[in-house]
């Protein structure tokens, strides 16, 4: 048997006709070749280390370490000292009553005005936490009259509390309401913040008080 050998009985003739038969219907498109890079694609990671730099070694000793670090401060312009800096200032800022520096929830005259109206009175709602350490202090007394006695003062304090921040709000929500006549007041808003406020000890206020208790409350 014979497997892919040349017909004997094939002349040259017939190879070149056939030859150029096939030259005449049209060459075979042959496949685009694409030539080897030569080595292999970078990753990811590579490329973005090269674009940034050698990476230093760490450092041997801490020697070193204190020399880098001081390094980075100085050629860093908001270093750990001015960071100190810019938060001390912020809160000097917010502690002063500055609306670009206070929470949420503080901004606005409004909310400043009802700050005042708290901090020009003294409040029953002040003595909260005092009686709440008053009242840690009887419960480790081992007398049952002394934690009696404490329990009834303590409810009939809270109760009274309640009583003066619910009517104290509602006076507050009506003096600003006629005082900012554009402003969306509401009763439920005013009354607790007012409650939160009158509940903090004087000093312990964020922001500080304006006014002292006897002032007249003014507009700002």
């Amino acid at each position: 048997m014979r497997f892919l050998r040349r017909n004997s009985s094939s002349s040259p003739e017939d190879d070149g006709t056939e030859d150029v038969a096939s030259d005449v219907d049209g060459e075979a498109p042959s496949r685009a070749h694409t030539p080897k890079k030569g080595r292999a694609t970078p990753s990811r990671r590579d490329a973005e280390s090269r674009r940034r730099g050698p990476v230093a070694p760490p450092p041997k000793t801490t020697r070193e370490a204190m020399k880098r670090s001081r390094e980075v401060r100085k050629s860093n312009p908001t270093s750990k000292e001015d960071r100190k800096a810019m938060m001390r200032e912020r809160r000097e800022r917010m502690m002063a009553g500055d609306d670009r520096y206070l929470l949420p929830r503080d901004r606005g005259p409004v909310k400043a005005f009802v700050r005042d109206c708290i901090d020009a009175r003294h409040n029953l709602l002040g003595l909260f936490m005092p009686l709440a350490i008053l009242v840690f202090i009887s419960l480790l007394v081992p007398n049952m009259e002394v934690q009696r006695w404490a329990t009834l003062i303590t409810m009939a304090m809270l109760a009274a509390m309640v009583i003066e921040g619910f009517y104290n709000g509602r006076r507050i929500a009506q003096l600003a309401r006629e005082n900012f006549p554009k402003e969306d007041i509401k009763n439920r808003t005013i009354i607790w913040y007012a409650f939160i406020r009158a509940s903090q000890i004087r000093r312990l206020r964020v922001p500080k008080p304006r006014v002292k208790p006897g002032d007249p409350v003014k507009v700002s």
